[in-house]
């Protein structure tokens, strides 16, 4: 006859586990063997998981907004000129299509710092004031000065999103839909940007400003109810927060233990061998970890992806095809919306290096066609070719939205341990916002200089060299844990 000794039973241990486990102990069955076969089909809720993912991306939709705000301006700023009824020359329009990510830049490293000492949640919450001071300085703007500073501001919030949004929805995530879910910040980025796109047909760039700002007051109402992750928690040592963290995303009938201990024993393991900050990036993973991060961050600016988001209202004008500058902006992001869900659905299955690998050459081809394009535009007659700007534009968003677009900010947020990831992924994205700033600043005078042909053939052999850095140095992290991708690492 089997005894139990019920009082021995813990609150934090459900009565039916601790019947197994007296049942494997006194009938000869392993622990796990039992578990198995009663407990096979109990698996982890996702439904608060993507909930909380889908909330924290909000705030990249508000950056969405505030990246594409420029995309109607018009050549040289001149729909901002007409609608707030000041002059703005083609230097100073450059300064604030580009001072957004000089904001990002300076928001990256402190936010990482932030989010370590009073946590991801906060510090994303934290991030709406900014946001709003910045869409106020724009709306009320009455000199060339204000829009300098809503820009910055809006830049500041929208880029340290780019740090805790992946950061927040890594750590909440099973390692089965990581992968999907680290795609959202990217998905919601480039729903920011398709609301901005199709809010352009019918509000004047005022207009624009006032919805624009709407959106972080949305983020914080919604997201104010998510709880925080159980990995700060942990990093915190409070493991009952934790616990109740783990519980709330996998649901209150999922077996959380496993789990909470592997991450406990790696914080543990972190904290026995600590060292100073700049001894840990010696080490070969984390070694390995900035090549990795920080060579993507290039290769993503480097593309002069946000010089065409930025500028792609003016771009599509100056290309004078049969498409508008509205018509096209819309186009194309529509279809990077719709890559980034295709990729959403695929990144689990295919896995990071065949999307990396795919989406740079096809970059590679399609900035190698825009460049022929604007050669014959001012060499020849292009009458034959008005299809091209639009095709060539929409083939490389296509390539970046489900490659280069997602991926590198998955990939930050998955090859770093847990104490040093709020530093190296803020490290990492000021690199990322700091290229984007050049890139924005330079790409006018790249046009003056070696014309709008020759800036995007370089972009194209920058794409083109790139291939076999993907190839040559970046892991494939599809389905495994931290603990695997941190050995292979060190290997």
């Amino acid at each position: 006859m089997l005894i139990f000794n019920y009082s021995q039973i813990n609150e934090r241990i459900p009565l039916l586990k601790y019947i197994q486990r007296n049942m494997a102990e006194k009938i000869g069955y392993s622990k796990e063997t039992f578990v198995s076969q009663t407990e096979q089909t109990i698996k982890a809720k996702r439904f608060f998981q993507y909930l909380a993912s889908f909330l924290a991306s909000l705030g990249a939709t508000a950056a969405g907004m505030s990246l594409a705000w420029t995309s109607n301006a018009g050549i040289n700023g001149a729909n901002i000129a007409r609608v707030y009824n000041i002059s703005i020359t083609a230097e100073e329009f450059s300064w604030i299509g580009s001072l957004a990510a000089l904001g990002s830049a300076v928001s990256c490293v402190p936010i990482g710092i932030l989010a370590d000492i009073i946590g991801r949640k906060y510090s994303m919450l934290i991030l709406v004031i900014p946001f709003t001071i910045g869409w106020l300085c724009i709306i009320f703007a009455k000199s060339i000065a204000l829009f300098y500073v809503g820009r910055f501001l809006t830049g500041f919030s929208g880029g340290a999103f780019c740090v805790t949004g992946p950061m927040y929805t890594s750590e909440i995530a099973e390692s089965e839909i990581r992968g999907r879910l680290g795609l959202y910040y990217q998905l919601f980025l480039t729903v920011g940007i398709v609301i901005v796109n199709i809010l352009n047909f019918s509000v004047n760039m005022f207009e624009l400003s006032i919805i624009s700002g709407i959106s972080p007051i949305i983020f914080a109402i919604t997201f104010f109810f998510m709880p925080e992750t159980p990995v700060y928690y942990l990093i915190k040592g409070n493991e009952d927060a934790a616990r109740k963290s783990y519980i709330k995303f996998r649901g209150p009938y999922y077996d959380i233990e496993p789990e909470l201990s592997m991450q406990k024993r790696l914080i543990e393991e972190a904290n026995k061998q600590k060292v100073s900050f700049l001894t840990s990036l010696k080490t070969k993973a984390c070694m390995k970890g900035l090549l990795i991060s920080y060579g993507l961050m290039l290769i993503q600016q480097c593309s002069g992806i946000n010089a065409i988001a930025i500028y792609s209202g003016p771009l599509f004008e100056a290309a004078g095809s049969s498409v508008g500058p509205k018509e096209g902006t819309m186009a194309a992001g529509a279809i990077a919306l719709t890559m980034v869900l295709i990729s959403s659905l695929i990144v689990d299955r295919l896995g990071r290096r065949i999307l990396l690998t795919t989406s740079i050459i096809f970059m590679c081809l399609s900035l190698l066609a825009l460049g022929i394009y604007f050669y014959f535009l001012e060499k020849a007659s292009t009458s034959s070719l008005d299809w091209l700007p639009l095709s060539s534009v929409c083939c490389f968003i296509i390539s970046y939205s489900f490659g280069f677009g997602p991926v590198p900010w998955m990939m930050i947020s998955e090859i770093f341990a847990p104490e040093i990831k709020a530093i190296v992924s803020s490290s990492a994205c000021f690199l990322h916002w700091i290229m984007a700033f050049i890139i924005t600043k330079t790409f006018v005078n790249l046009n003056n200089t070696i014309h709008t042909y020759g800036t995007f053939w370089l972009f194209s052999f920058i794409c083109g060299i790139s291939i076999g850095f993907v190839l040559l140095f970046v892991p494939e992290t599809k389905g495994k844990t931290l603990e695997q991708i941190l050995r292979e690492l060190n290997a």
